[in-house]
């Protein structure tokens, strides 16, 4: 028996129960904590290749690994874990009913040994085809019998790495502060001491590129705010660099790669990326905005969430990548990757997207799952960030804010001004992010950007989710009482929403009460706001209540993303595909001329003036 495994053996041995890890996070229900160890000379793991990829190719690769057991079972298991030596790590107590050494070890993704392997029980071999990304250390595989809830350790495996675990991957693009302003977030394993991250970009067909160089962030355990996130589900995020790309040319395609110069002078490189450069603000064209919630993350070789948790969060990806070249912009609010406190998962959910992030501004929102944490200043005291209370989610994704953990910000594309909300901060009247809602919407030039869209993640307006109904509230209490007035005065068009796992399309509205009767093709003043619940990217569908509310013009329960089109400054097409086909389930239309967002309706114009 190695060494290695020995001394694992060993402190195995010395764990003690801890608190059970809360959230809907299939890692959460690993108890590795009560893991005893079952070591035989016949139960054995072995993994290949052992080295992954080429220095120039570093992101994604798959490798075989082998076991067996001699008494095996359906409750065996293969955990993956980064890195190899996953002993090493210890966290300290959360509680005085904690006593150290306590194992820090989660897995950062497992599979049954019987899947794909159904003969596993009588045979005791079998084998996965498992997918790992570049997560900056080495990997190792481990054989676990008794079920998840109670495992017995029984093998490890050789360890495994990546030609280069600290090569720049992943990136993701955001619109900076002024429309011609692009930034370029990525990942790696360099520290700043260690090497100069740039991104080297320019026009296409063009000779000369520009090196712009990138600022570097990275947090550690004690950024985090309780468990999973600082004790089993911790993981080193590694470097995370952003580069500011400035004065791009309207409309103009860009091509650049990531880089970082080593102290010795030699060079790091990524693969080349590309991106058109956003319009100038009011500039007529075709302009195409995806919008989704909660998507979560998902794993192409089966395991963890796949089968478990979000079972359409792939589907979503990949049907959006599909058509990522016929897109400009893709809003993700909130619910991003349900990580919840288990860090591994953020880099999984960047390389998930990255065929559509390296592409596009992949902008995000802050949900509960990012944000919330008692004592920390959110809105809500629930524990669904694991203990993240927000830090992954600000660090890894750039957001134009003028405060990251204030995640509210506005932004112009073309002709669309959106105003995204962070429903996990007080929205109500008399406070800041109140005032930042009110004045997003009135600095809107409607004759060059007719169209305003609210974003937030919690369904501030209207829906007919079962959970909304049962408090009566159909919506997030004070959440349409606090701010209807202000969609109504500045005239909204369409206000989105996650949180809800299902798409729902209200009427145009106004205080419960439809202003129009057509549900289609709507012509001149809307005379209130469309909302639209698109929160089912990814995670478990949620049921609507059984009698819809009039209000109400359609409910699917399905997975799927919406999509604004807008072909000039009067006429816009949205419509909802579902994931499983990318077929479009719903659609309307909305035409109107400037002077119809001149009239006045009910609560959106004054209502004295000396002229009356």
């Amino acid at each position: 028996m190695s060494s290695l495994l020995i001394v694992i053996l060993v402190q195995i041995q010395m764990l003690l129960v801890t608190a059970n890890p809360i959230g809907e996070q299939p890692l959460a229900r690993i108890a590795v904590e009560k893991t005893t160890f079952g070591v035989t000379d016949q139960g054995f793991v072995k993994a290949s290749p052992s080295v992954l990829g080429s220095l120039e190719n570093q992101d994604v690769r798959w490798v075989t690994v082998d076991f067996g057991h001699p008494n095996p079972s359906n409750g065996d298991w293969i955990g993956v874990f980064s890195p190899s030596n996953f002993s090493a790590a210890f966290c300290s107590p959360e509680s005085s009913k904690q006593f150290q050494p306590l194992l820090c070890t989660a897995p950062i993704k497992y599979q049954f040994a019987n899947y794909s392997n159904s003969d596993y029980e009588s045979k005791g071999q079998g084998k996965l085809m498992l997918q790992l990304i570049n997560q900056r250390e080495d990997f190792s595989f481990a054989l676990f019998s008794g079920g998840i809830g109670n495992p017995t350790l029984i093998a490890v495996s050789n360890t495994v790495a990546f030609a280069n675990p600290k090569a720049p991957v992943y990136p993701r693009l955001a619109q900076g502060k002024s429309w011609d302003e692009m930034v370029v977030t990525w990942t790696s394993g360099y520290d700043i001491n260690e090497a100069e991250p740039f991104v080297e970009w320019g026009r296409q067909n063009q000779q000369v590129d520009t090196r712009s160089p990138a600022g570097t962030l990275t947090f550690n355990r004690n950024s985090m705010c309780g468990a999973p996130a600082r004790t089993v589900g911790w993981r080193d995020p590694g470097f995370i660099h952003s580069s500011f790309l400035k004065d791009l040319w309207p409309n103009a395609r860009y091509n650049y790669k990531l880089g970082h110069r080593l102290n010795n002078g030699s060079y790091i490189w990524s693969k080349v990326y590309g991106f058109k450069a956003p319009p100038y603000p009011g500039q007529v064209s075709k302009q195409t905005v995806i919008i989704s919630g909660d998507i979560g993350k998902a794993e192409a070789d089966g395991s963890n969430e796949y089968n478990d948790f979000q079972p359409g969060s792939l589907n979503t990806t990949n049907r959006i990548a599909q058509d990522v070249k016929n897109i400009n912009v893709v809003f993700h609010i909130g619910d991003i990757c349900y990580a919840n406190g288990y860090i591994s998962q953020w880099d999984q959910f960047t390389a998930q997207i990255e065929p559509i992030a390296s592409a596009v501004p992949y902008m995000i929102g802050s949900g509960n799952h990012e944000r919330d944490w008692p004592g920390t200043g959110s809105f809500y005291q629930n524990l669904d960030s694991g203990g993240e209370c927000g830090v992954p989610a600000q660090t890894m994704f750039y957001v134009p804010t003028q405060n990251r953990d204030k995640f509210w910000y506005s932004m112009d594309y073309g002709m669309f001004h959106f105003c995204v909300a962070d429903s996990e901060h007080d929205w109500r009247p008399g406070t800041e992010q109140y005032e930042f809602i009110k004045h997003c919407l009135a600095s809107v030039d409607r004759q060059k950007q007719p169209w305003l869209i609210f974003l937030a993640h919690r369904v501030l307006g209207y829906s007919s989710d079962e959970f909304y109904a049962e408090e009566g509230s159909f919506g997030e209490p004070m959440g349409r009482d606090s701010l209807q007035e202000l969609w109504q005065k500045y005239k909204v068009d369409i206000a989105f929403y996650g949180h809800a796992h299902n798409y729902e399309r209200t009427c145009p509205i106004y205080q419960n009460i439809c202003t129009s009767k057509e549900i289609s093709s709507y012509v001149g003043s809307l005379e209130g706001t469309i909302h639209m619940v698109v929160g089912n990217g990814g995670a478990s569908l949620s049921p609507f209540t059984s009698q819809p509310p009039k209000w109400s013009i359609v409910r699917d329960l399905a997975y799927g993303f919406g999509k604004l089109t807008a072909y000039n400054q009067t006429t816009l097409l949205f419509e909802y595909s579902r994931s499983n086909d990318g077929q479009v389930y719903d659609s309307f239309t909305i035409k109107r001329d400037y002077r119809d967002i001149l009239s006045c309706s009910y609560d959106n114009c004054p209502r004295f003036t000396l002229a009356t």
